[in-house]
């Protein structure tokens, strides 16, 4: 794979790229079926240590169709750290990531996604999981998992103005 052009905004610590996995609040994530790519953002959680990311979606669509049919997957995960006002520049982290896309069945598997899901988004998961994680539901939902085999960094953290 090509290497980043910008050397210094490169992130190369893995515990960097996983800490912003962990702490994005979505991923938008690609996929491919018949050459036409197409885009989704997805909020997620992030298992840090199995490097998957769990997200959950609707039992059919287009997204469900596409990964039927071609399982790999590249996204990123953002941390805006804000647009600097009469420096035309924007700070930033990201992870990139590849992956494959897989849905679980088990029940116990989903119910620990969805754990780590509103761990990752919910200032109360507690509340969440508890008025929420009925059995039926549980169930019902689709879940899929991204298991991450390959990831890369970038960073802006100050304006630099190079002409």
């Amino acid at each position: 794979m090509r290497g980043i052009r910008r050397k210094e905004k490169a992130i190369t610590d893995e515990d960097e790229m996983m800490s912003i996995l962990e702490s994005s609040k979505y991923v938008t994530v690609s996929m491919c079926s018949e050459n036409e790519p197409y885009l989704v953002t997805l909020s997620h959680g992030y298992d840090r240590k199995e490097n998957c990311i769990f997200f959950h979606c609707a039992q059919e669509g287009k997204k469900i169709d596409i990964l039927k049919e071609n399982n790999i997957v590249w996204g990123q995960a953002l941390l805006d750290k804000g647009y600097i006002q009469g420096k035309c520049d924007h700070l930033y982290a990201t992870t990139q990531f590849r992956g494959h896309v897989s849905f679980i069945t088990d029940f116990e598997e989903k119910k620990k996604a969805l754990t780590f899901m509103a761990q990752s988004l919910e200032e109360e998961p507690e509340i969440v999981t508890s008025e929420q994680f009925k059995d039926g539901s549980i169930e019902k939902v689709c879940i899929g998992r991204i298991d991450i085999d390959y990831m890369s960094g970038k960073r802006a953290t100050e304006v630099i103005i190079s002409l």
